[in-house]
């Protein structure tokens, strides 16, 4: 059995525990284990936000765009070495949403012949709902791949839903109910084997997980920044396009960022060369600061300490679920290999709506809840500790056993 002692004796042998004082912490809060929805603040954001707001904003006002306009490209070069790309390869801005719209219709474009898209019915709602609404608009198809929910999108049965007809296959690396990682190299070669790109949504892994999209081979990918990269709320979203498919692929969507050149004004448009095609509308300048500070703090921990962090401390949770959890009744949505987690662990109960509500009104502990029974409990390893994952699983056993959370169900005091 775990104990808190070694627990503690983890945290005080962390060769990133420096990092969690690089973070706003208020004295007293609860344990944040909610960091795979919003990371925390840096505090080199807050500062480096200020002065951008007083000296720049405050200050020089227009004349400050000359240092703000390639802001996309910058921030991109800067996350480029976290997912194995180009700094020539990655831009930031806009919404993963609206990046995966713009990306999936210039596939559409480029390849006429090619109408069909696939991805998993477990994938995130907002890639189905973005993929079904273009196949919808230009005439396709959308193909669901029903995958095992808690293993996740496997090879063979992506091999079995291609066909000449599919021109895009579009997964997430790390599945956002039950954490479970999607073998890149292995899914993105056979799509290539048929013919079609390839489109990896890196949200729920960018930043916690060593990602190598030149090794695998990946044509397309998108992400967010406000995860475990800690970007701030709403933070820009990136896109990534392998170099050779730039000239290929057009943004459907056209704007005067994404012009050759900007401050011409001609009538008519012009798509910028290489990956500045695929920007639109002026840049969020407060976001792009932010999430470059959030990806310098992850690079300057560097993935592999933070993987192995991250596999530590959810092994560990993984440790007391067998013990303290699953003879209450809790069942395990996430793969148990390492090499198949990211970092986060699904926990599965009937009444996990209402633990969660127990959870932050009474235990102390920020989870999340998802439809129709999962509790996700994350690692954000730049400030998570070990003794915070023991005391989180603690407190939830501690609800089961005293079945204190009942007062919590739905349309009770916790809403």
């Amino acid at each position: 059995m775990t104990t808190r002692a070694d627990a503690q004796a983890l945290d005080r042998a962390d060769p990133l525990g420096e990092f969690r004082d690089r973070f706003v912490i208020p004295e007293g809060g609860p344990i944040y284990l909610d960091g795979n929805s919003l990371g925390r603040l840096p505090r080199a954001t807050a500062e480096t936000l200020r002065r951008l707001v007083e000296d720049d904003w405050g200050g020089r006002l227009v004349e400050a765009w000359e240092e703000w306009i390639d802001l996309p490209q910058r921030v991109g070069a800067r996350l480029a070495p976290l997912l194995g790309a180009a700094a020539d390869e990655v831009i930031v801005a806009d919404s993963t949403s609206a990046n995966l719209h713009r990306l999936a219709g210039a596939v559409l474009d480029a390849y006429p012949d090619r109408r069909t898209l696939v991805t998993d019915a477990a994938n995130f709602p907002t890639d189905r709902y973005v993929l079904a609404g273009l196949a919808a608009e230009r005439g396709g198809e959308l193909r669901l791949i029903d995958g095992d929910p808690v293993a996740g999108p496997q090879v063979e049965a992506v091999a079995a839903a291609l066909d000449d007809g599919v021109g895009l296959v579009c997964l997430s690396h790390a599945a956002y109910r039950s954490a479970a990682l999607a073998d890149l190299g292995a899914i993105t070669a056979v799509v290539h084997a048929h013919g079609a790109l390839m489109l990896w949504d890196l949200s729920h892994s960018v930043g916690v997980v060593p990602i190598d999209l030149a090794a695998a081979g990946a044509d397309l990918a998108v992400g967010c920044t406000y995860k475990y990269l800690n970007g701030g709320p709403g933070s820009p979203a990136f896109l990534y396009v392998r170099r050779d498919l730039q000239e290929r692929l057009r943004n459907p969507l056209w704007g005067w960022f994404g012009h050759a050149d900007q401050f011409a004004f001609e009538a008519g448009f012009r798509p910028a060369p290489g990956l500045t095609r695929f920007l639109v509308g002026s840049i969020p300048v407060l976001g792009l600061t932010a999430a470059g500070a959030g990806i310098d703090l992850v690079a300057e921990a560097g993935l592999p300490a933070v993987r192995a962090k991250s596999l530590a401390a959810t092994g560990m949770m993984l440790a007391l679920y067998d013990d303290r959890l699953a003879p209450l009744g809790v069942g395990l949505g996430t793969p148990r290999p390492a090499e198949r987690r990211g970092s986060h662990l699904a926990l599965l109960h009937p009444e996990g709506l209402a633990l969660s509500r127990w959870l932050r009104a009474e235990g102390g502990v920020v989870a999340d809840f998802r439809p129709p029974d999962t509790l996700r409990l994350a690692v954000s390893p730049l400030y998570t500790t070990y003794t915070e994952v023991w005391d989180a699983v603690e407190a939830l056993a501690t609800a089961l056993e005293s079945g204190a959370y009942r007062g919590y169900a739905p349309g009770g005091r916790v809403t």
